[in-house]
């Protein structure tokens, strides 16, 4: 390794991420692009060597090189640069953040992983052969270490090009007194060892030795002594493996098996196969054992992407789009009750009911403007109009109901002055229907004002005042603010805790809405800690099956899927949506949601062919019950495309996507957040057709209305661009591609320095 830290005056070498049989692995920056990279710096070649053998190495590398910076594919990791420095050959590329299979077997103490990942695995690792081998090119050293999951669930293969090279130059190790030129010994496949020509049905035997070796927890020739793992190979037939893992699929056993065929001709034909043959697979049985939960700090699961049949899924750049909306957080579910009653009485009286019906308030004092006591039929007539509101917004109504509140807060100021508690109360409806039309930031203005005048009026610790500040809160998430939002739950829930009680059902609500919005602020243990503590709370004050307890325990479901336990996410949401069947009918929005949340668990599971089958019911009950055209229909609409794509049917979901953003288009607006998820999906459809310049016309459109209604700086409209330079290129465009990036990179690293504070860990 030279003594230098920054290669040819841009890779500035960071940590060191490993090191080899053929030199070192940093962790970089790209300082001309400005984003972190890996460098794989092999070893500098000692002055033993003529130069003339130097001169054919390097050649030989940068062959090499430009072969793997050819693989496009998104199982197989992307190279950007090669070249030397001061002796040093180096590749530069993409930083995967994530765990090699060598790494998630420690991580899981040996174990086998789970049917579901062993298989997504399987699948994922499959088709990147399957696009390298048509391209001519062997891997040649497939091993655990060199498979990797990133942190959204793709599986990548490493150091295509690279195994060849060290083949080619004399890196690889060799077995004392035989001559016989090594990969990995417990990976190799029998020609490999034999000194025989290579094909691309080494590398099949090497993945069904990784195969074997995740899903029983050891490789298939498990010896200490190296020869005798090779005589294994070459002599040896492997045991099966459903005796030591008896769910795994013997359809599954029969693949690996064939895969460990000794001699070449008896495994599958290509890769091209063993794909088909894994997407012909049986679904998992529901009964698979819950998985283990891995130590703390490491990556979850890989169940929240698995599946067991089709062909290649969603890539991970596109992912986020496929899961539909989340869990909303509570929230005043239902209008405040009635406050009518606590309208008709004098404004000045100190003991006048709260617009909440909750304490006391404090004496008013009179305003410019309210010289005198209001007419009494006046004030009346106010709280009717007032009520009327209340009404419109429990049949749904919000636009009407918001306009009632309005005119009344407008009237109310007039007479009773901006901080009078009735004005406030209508104020604080007004900002309610705001937040249920979809205008978060007027909703927020409006609930800053309510609380502010509160806390004038009634004081910092009343419960009307804490209602508007917890309202505040949650419209701040709404807003992607979830630190801020934070900040004022913490402060609301010490302040209720302290005065009501920890088990008083306001306290609870704040808690429950602080766990939901820890998870947005990626804190998954403490969102399901304290989600599992509120629903226990509610379930022994309230009961099992009262829908606040529902509601925690729908919350309690996605944490469980941001920690990656979809088996258990599965069977909340399951029993949540059974038990909102019997309490609330199985009709009802709530319930529909929580199958909602089951048929995402079951695509993450892999299970789409189920979770197609749910959300295809799900639409015909929604349909039914909410219309064609409603949101929430065309929602469950995009879970059933989602899962049509992972099942490989392209040209149906690419059709499901269509139609779904027409009508989002028509209801909705053509910039509206949902339809423009829609037009992005309608791009991955046409990507996995290869119609890639379809594809970057959509793109580039869902990144201008990003642009223009998030602004240029909004992750969203920056994920869009990406996605634009991603199909740039795929069409051979790597010029305009590097451009785009480096144009992203660059407006990340303003939104860097503006000093936004980031929420501790």
């Amino acid at each position: 390794m030279a003594d230098t830290r920054l290669i040819q005056g841009r890779y500035q070498l960071l940590d060191l991420i490993g090191r080899g049989g053929m030199g070192e692995v940093w962790r970089a920056r790209d300082e001309s692009l400005g984003r972190h990279v890996a460098v794989k710096c092999l070893k500098p070649m000692g002055r033993q060597h003529e130069q003339s053998y130097l001169r054919v190495l390097r050649e030989r590398f940068r062959r090499e090189a430009r072969v793997a910076a050819s693989l496009q594919h998104r199982g197989i990791t992307v190279v950007h640069d090669f070249g030397e420095s001061e002796g040093v050959l180096y590749l530069v590329m993409e930083l995967l953040e994530g765990r090699n299979l060598s790494q998630l077997l420690e991580d899981n103490r040996q174990h086998p992983l789970p049917v579901a990942e062993v298989i997504e695995i399987a699948e994922q690792v499959a088709a990147a052969l399957a696009y390298t081998h048509r391209q001519g090119i062997v891997h040649r050293d497939l091993k655990p270490a060199n498979i990797v999951r990133v942190a959204d669930g793709t599986v990548k293969i490493c150091d295509f090009g690279i195994a060849r090279l060290a083949h080619d130059i004399g890196f690889s190790a060799r077995l004392t007194g035989t001559g016989i030129a090594m990969g990995t010994p417990h990976y190799m496949s029998p020609e490999q060892i034999g000194a025989q020509n290579v094909d691309h049905r080494s590398d099949l035997y090497s993945l069904g030795c990784v195969l074997y070796e995740i899903a029983t927890g050891a490789p298939p020739f498990d010896m200490d002594d190296a020869w005798a793992v090779l005589v294994g190979h070459r002599d040896t037939p492997p045991r099966p493996l459903r005796p030591v893992r008896p769910e795994l699929p013997e359809p599954f056993e029969r693949v690996v098996l064939d895969l460990l065929a000794k001699d070449p001709e008896d495994r599958p034909e290509d890769a091209a196969e063993l794909v088909r043959r894994i997407a012909a697979l049986p679904p998992l049985r529901a009964d698979e054992p819950p998985r283990r939960t891995p130590p703390e700090g490491r990556l979850p699961p890989m169940g929240a992407s698995a599946r067991l049949s089709g062909p290649p899924r969603l890539p991970g750049w596109a992912r986020d789009m496929t899961t539909g909306s989340k869990a909303a957080g509570t929230g005043p579910l239902q209008p405040p009750p009635d406050p009518a009653a606590a309208l008709t009485g004098s404004w000045t009286e100190p003991w006048a009911v709260g617009p909440g019906g909750a304490g006391p308030r404090r004496t008013v004092p009179r305003t410019a403007g309210a010289e005198r006591p209001p007419p009494p039929e006046l004030v009346a007539e106010l709280a009717g109009r007032h009520s009327e509101g209340l009404r419109l917004a429990r049949l749904d109504r919000w636009a009407e109901a918001g306009e009632v509140q309005r005119a009344v807060v407008a009237e109310r100021e007039r007479i009773l002055g901006p901080d009078h508690p009735d004005t406030l109360a209508s104020r604080y409806e007004v900002a309610f229907a705001l937040a249920r039309l979809g205008r978060p930031g007027d909703a927020l203005r409006e609930f800053a004002r309510t609380a502010a005048g509160r806390e004038r009026v009634m004081g910092p610790e009343h419960p009307d005042t804490l209602a508007a500040r917890q309202e505040t809160a949650y419209v701040l998430g709404r807003l992607g603010r979830h630190f801020e939002a934070h900040q004022v739950y913490t402060a609301v829930l010490a302040v209720r805790e302290r005065v009501m009680g920890p088990d008083h059902p306001e306290t609870l609500r704040c808690r429950h809405n602080l766990a939901f919005n820890l998870g947005r602020l990626g804190r998954p243990e403490e969102s399901y800690d304290m989600a599992r503590d509120v629903a226990a709370a509610r379930t022994r004050l309230l009961g099992p099956e009262h829908p606040d307890t529902l509601v925690t325990r729908y919350e309690v479901g996605y944490a469980l899927g941001q920690l990656g336990r979809w088996t258990e996410a599965l069977r909340t949401y399951q029993a949540v949506a059974a038990a909102r069947a019997r309490v609330l009918g199985p009709d009802e929005p709530d319930t529909f949601a929580a199958r909602y949340e089951a048929g995402i668990c079951l695509g993450r599971l892999g299970r789409s062919a189920e979770a197609l089958e749910l959300y295809r019911e799900l639409v015909g009950d929604r349909t039914r019950v909410q219309g064609a055209a409603h949101p929430d229909t065309l929602r469950a609409r995009h879970g059933l495309g989602v899962n049509l794509g992972r099942l490989g049917r392209w040209e149906e979901a690419l059709a499901e996507a269509r139609d779904v953003c027409a009508i989002r288009a028509r209801v909705l607006g053509a910039d509206h957040p949902d339809t423009l998820v829609s037009r992005r999906e309608v791009a991955v459809g046409l990507g996995w057709l290869g119609r890639w310049t379809d594809a970057l016309a959509v793109y580039r459109d869902v990144a201008q209305a990003r642009q223009r209604v998030l602004g240029a700086d909004h992750p969203d409209a920056l994920a869009s661009r990406h996605d634009e330079a991603h199909c740039l290129e795929q069409l051979g465009r790597s010029a305009e591609a590097v451009e785009l990036y480096r144009q992203v990179a660059a407006v990340r690293r303003t939104r860097g320095t503006r000093g936004h504070r980031i929420p501790p860990n």
